[in-house]
């Protein structure tokens, strides 16, 4: 076989041969000539003969690295990047020709790629949606379009700028404290993060969500790697020193490609002047962006950057003590632990104690009200109630709050069942703030909900490009491709999330239905065993056993499931007594779950454990209850 002019190479793992399909479809959608073996090899000493032919004829050549390339010692991919790396060495050093790309959230400071792969910057396509923009870019490489010329290195390191990183991007890392007491690491952290939801509330301006950017904290990686992994083309970053009623915040925004400062200042104040300090920062960044990626002049810019921050800094105090409560219950509550909750959710009420006006603080408390229900640490019937206290109150105080917006969406899909006003609230909350990655995790959980299921994974992927250190996003992600029967994509998700948080509630138990679902037996009761969520795991372990034949071991977990948690997960009862076909049953419990107004509902037309129900009259009927028939 003859290799087609301008082609590209993929290689890739075998565990990610979907993912690699997905990729070569959307080159291919351009015009891109793709070289993918799965389609046109057939195996053999010719099979083997063909790839070196192609690799010494392809015009570039693109490495998938991804967490199963990581773990795997020996593979023929690995022959296939030495057979690349071994051809550059009769190219010119500008020539474009290796084009590493990583499909995951992996880290690429210690990979196993060869060293001829760091000196030039990594694509990163999370979960493994080729953007436009790439291919786009790819296709006018093929066409004789300029490489990006070499840039000389920080750390000894040589980096190509990469097109698929988007000019107008930004991460905000954790500010250091260098306060001399450790409990002002709140405000340093607060600081960073206060910057960075203003700045994602900027249209145009795409923001490195918290979760994946706070992931550097105390870490030594360089603003190159950074760049990278969170795939931004700048890196705001900075420290703070306070002490008694005076702070010191030092700050510099710096370009990912070379390492240049594009702008760096240093503000002496008081905590009376904290949120100018912060207006300050943030307009000169967004100047700056303006200024460096669209030619404006800085008046222009400026008065620009003005207004946008003016709008985006919307519901907030005009009070330091009430600010520093703010600040101190979200520090609490992002550690995620029913203690800390309870702690933060305290700080929050003194703040709005203080300041009864204080519309985000308001917002914030209505979300931590939410995650305390959706963790099973207040009563789901109370904790929604809190919800909508909290966030009504924020909508009447700043009615453009995207904060508020999304927590009412949240009520309106999970309460309410109203699933016209929750796609209105969530559609709203897009608008205002459209870089909000919990916002793009709630609209893929309504489309799921819906049925939706295109959709749904849309915006996973979207949720999940946005925040590729988060591991709820890779969880949602494999939730949606299970029900769409996409078991081995689904499986690669639930990995990532487990990779990022081996300890998170329900991804082991959804990795082990998932695992059951392919016939996996022994390795899905071994990733159950280990999920730390009794629930999730007694109502896994009932599903697989009876799928295994094991009618005594799966009733022993379903008995205990409904002794234990009866008043609360109803709907998931009725999930296991669905999987073992036990149709009566199921929709006793799903009539426990109604009358409870478990939360669980608002999944249920996608679930595929409920699948055997389908042909019941009494479905359709549930299903108009819910105001989810079609």
């Amino acid at each position: 076989m003859s290799a087609p002019a301008k082609a590209v190479f993929l290689s890739y793992a075998s565990q990610d041969a979907e993912v690699a399909r997905r990729l070569c479809d959307t080159l291919r959608a351009v015009g891109v000539e793709v070289w993918f073996d799965e389609n046109e090899l057939r195996g053999g000493d010719a099979w083997d003969a063909s790839i070196r032919r192609q690799i010494k004829e392809c015009a570039l050549f693109v490495p998938m690295i991804s967490a199963n390339t990581q773990s795997r010692e020996e593979g023929y991919f690995r022959r296939e990047w030495n057979l690349a790396v071994n051809r550059t060495l009769d190219m010119a050093d500008d020539k474009a020709f290796l084009l590493p790309v990583v499909i995951d959230a992996t880290l690429d400071g210690n990979t196993r790629v060869p060293e001829k792969f760091r000196d030039v910057q990594w694509t990163r396509l999370p979960a493994g949606e080729a953007s436009a923009a790439f291919a786009e870019h790819v296709r006018r490489l093929l066409s004789g379009g300029a490489a990006p010329a070499a840039i000389a290195p920080r750390h000894g390191v040589s980096v190509t700028p990469s097109a698929a990183t988007e000019p107008l991007s930004i991460a905000v890392l954790p500010f250091v404290n260098r306060s001399r007491d450790e409990e002002d690491e709140y405000f340093s952290d607060g600081l960073a993060d206060e910057l960075l939801n203003v700045l994602a509330k900027i249209r145009g301006l795409r923001v490195a969500a918290r979760t994946s950017a706070f992931t550097f904290k105390g870490k030594a990686a360089t603003v190159a790697e950074i760049g990278r992994t969170l795939n931004v083309a700048t890196v705001l970053e900075g420290s703070v020193r306070k002490a008694g009623n005076r702070m010191r915040i030092s700050v510099q925004l710096v370009k990912v490609a070379d390492g240049y400062h594009l702008w760096s200042e240093t503000y002496d104040r008081t905590l009376d002047d904290i949120f100018a300090v912060q207006d300050d920062i943030a307009q000169s960044v967004v100047t700056e962006l303006r200024t460096m990626l669209f030619g404006e002049t800085d008046a222009k810019a400026e008065q620009q950057a003005s207004a946008q921050v003016a709008a985006a800094a919307k519901g907030r105090t005009a009070d330091p003590e009430a600010h520093r409560l703010f600040l101190q219950g979200r520090h609490f509550i992002d550690r995620r632990t029913r203690e800390d909750s309870a702690r933060g959710i305290g700080y929050l009420k003194q703040a709005v104690e203080i300041d009864p006006d204080f519309a985000l603080a308001w917002a914030a408390l209505a979300k931590a009200h939410s995650a305390e229900a959706d963790a099973g640490w207040a009563p789901p019937v109370e904790g929604i109630a809190r919800t909508l206290e909290a966030v009504t109150r924020a909508l009447a105080l700043q009615p453009d709050l995207a904060e508020g917006h999304a927590g009412m969406g949240w009520i309106r899909l999970h309460r309410d069942w109203d699933w016209r006003a929750a796609e209105a609230s969530i559609q709203r909350a897009l608008e205002l703030a459209p870089g909000n990655t919990d916002v793009l995790l709630r609209a893929g959980v309504m489309a799921y909900g819906l049925g939706r299921l295109d959709d749904a994974i849309a915006l996973c992927r979207q949720a999940v490009a946005q925040d590729p250190l988060r591991a709820a996003g890779y969880q949602n992600l494999g939730v949606v491709l299970d029900a769409s029967d996409r078991l081995a994509e689904a499986e690669a998700a639930y990995r990532q999330a487990l990779e990022l948080a081996p300890q998170r509630e329900g991804s082991r138990a959804f990795l082990a239905l998932n695992l059951i679902a392919q016939g996996r037996r022994d390795e899905a009761l071994a990733e159950v065993s280990r999920e730390p969520n009794e629930g999730f795991r007694l109502c896994a372990i009932a599903i697989i056993e009876h799928a295994a034949g094991r009618r005594t071991e799966s009733d022993t977990a379903l008995q205990a499931l409904i002794a234990k948690y009866q008043t609360d997960w109803a709907y998931q009862i009725a999930q296991v007594y669905g999987a073992r076909g036990e149709t009566d049953l199921a929709f006793d419990w799903l009539e426990r779950a109604y009358a409870q107004r478990d939360t669980g509902l608002a999944d249920m037309k996608s679930s595929p454990p409920l699948r055997p129900l389908h042909a019941d009259p009494r479905w359709s009927a549930f299903l108009r209850k819910m105001g989810l028939a079609d």
